[in-house]
């Protein structure tokens, strides 16, 4: 069984979430890729995927986008999940009682789960560094009004119990699919 965990990361936390997900699937004797989304080429020799960005601005990474949609029909016929990182904090409800992980779901997962019909998707807590150096238009934005920029929580959310899990299941999943399978 032949996996690509592909990903988009800004500032490195979603690196680390790809990261985790290909270890925990590595120790359950997968073959793991794990490969930045818009540095991968040819996705004909997997036979799963797990593809996962950081959102801004309640948008996926535009690297995991592209990625997803050029890849659709490779993706579509095999097992897919797809993650997404952003939400700061430990909150599951925001102020106005709505739950964080549907609210900061980015809006191109529905275009997307329609394409490629993934066996799971999940939102999971990011990281935040108001002293790291701002990338693309919308951080220098917030970086130029202190008032926003001290608004948001600063700290590492990630929650590695939940990501494990998570990858533990598609471990699972994967080692079903490949006894079904013959091993593929």
């Amino acid at each position: 069984m032949k996996v690509l965990v592909a990903y988009a990361s800004r500032h490195g936390a979603t690196q680390g979430i790809a990261e985790r997900v290909a270890a925990r699937l590595a120790r359950q004797g997968i073959e793991v890729t794990l490969e930045q989304a818009d540095r991968v080429r040819q996705v004909d020799a997997y036979d799963a995927f797990v593809v996962g960005g950081c959102a801004y601005m309640f948008h996926w990474a535009k690297e995991c986008t592209t990625f997803v949609r050029h890849n659709e029909r490779a993706l579509a016929s095999r097992p897919t999940w797809l993650f997404s990182s952003g939400p700061l904090g430990t909150d599951l409800v925001d102020e106005k009682g709505q739950d964080v992980m549907a609210t900061t779901r980015p809006k191109e997962f529905d275009e997307l789960a329609a394409r490629v019909r993934p066996r799971d998707e999940r939102i999971f807590f990011g990281a935040y560094d108001p002293h790291a150096k701002p990338v693309g238009m919308a951080e220098r934005f917030v970086g130029l009004m202190p008032a926003a920029r001290n608004a948001l929580p600063a700290g590492d959310f990630r929650d590695w119990a939940a990501i494990e899990a998570w990858a533990e299941g598609i471990a699972g999943e994967l080692a079903t699919a490949g006894a079904a399978a013959g091993g593929r």
